[in-house]
């Protein structure tokens, strides 16, 4: 496990998950729709239309990967807003580009980490960042750098797994991590493990009211609520900056 977690925390060693996810990256998009049944289509709709955010607004989508919210935002909030998708791992980034050419938007798509955001204090409406906060080597303080750049009564919207939640679903969600995931993973990206990694990370990771507690630990928040996803495997969390 040395090589998969952090020497500086508990999360995960950033030079892992950048070659996992550089690995990964031509092969993402089709493999994200088979493992969630399409089911993340829908999911980012719920989260943009949590955001309120509104034609104008200045939005930045975190651990962005292959573009999929930045490029939503953009969409909805048309050419007035700017749209920012930023990552750490170039080969995701540059499947981003691809795709809002493509479709001929406007997005800007940078290179940071959530650690360590290159942007000016109090800068946007709206952040957000999908199934990309347990990738962090320090949860917390990316929470908190991500809450920097938002301007007061801006909105941080976090999709995020919650297959540990107590439900009814959860042995289905817990097979389904286990067994099924990497199993799809190896047969559509050809890499077994960076699947079992996924499944490995989201089994840890805190969610539901343990998270909002550590959302709340940062002392940065004047409101905190989630929506619960598919029974729990999944969470929506928002919190407005003070």
């Amino acid at each position: 496990m040395s090589n998969i977690v952090s020497q500086n925390s508990t999360g995960p060693n950033p030079d892992y998950i950048k070659n996992l996810f550089n690995s990964i990256s031509a092969s993402y998009d089709r493999t994200n729709t088979f493992i969630t049944m399409g089911l993340h289509q829908s999911w980012r709709k719920k989260l943009i239309e949590l955001s309120d955010a509104q034609p104008g607004d200045k939005v930045l989508d975190c651990a962005t990967g292959t573009g999929d919210f930045a490029i939503a935002f953009k969409q909805i909030l048309g050419p007035k807003s700017l749209v920012i998708g930023s990552d750490f791992c170039e080969g995701m980034l540059d499947q981003a580009k691809i795709k809002s050419n493509q479709l001929k938007l406007d997005v800007q798509f940078e290179q940071a980490d959530v650690l360590n955001l290159q942007y000016e204090d109090n800068s946007f409406d709206v952040v957000s960042i999908g199934y990309g906060i347990r990738n962090v080597a320090d949860t917390k303080k990316g929470i908190q750098e991500m809450v920097r750049v938002l301007k007061p009564g801006g909105r941080l919207l976090i999709l995020e797994t919650g297959s540990n939640q107590s439900s009814l679903l959860k042995p289905f969600i817990s097979v389904y991590f286990k067994l099924v995931v990497p199993m799809i993973g190896a047969l559509s990206s050809g890499n077994k493990k960076a699947y079992q990694y996924l499944n490995q990370s989201s089994l840890k990771f805190p969610c539901g009211l343990e998270f909002i507690d550590l959302m709340n630990s940062t002392d940065q928040f004047s409101h905190l609520g989630f929506k619960k996803l598919l029974g729990g495997a999944s969470f929506i969390y928002k919190g407005i900056k003070r």
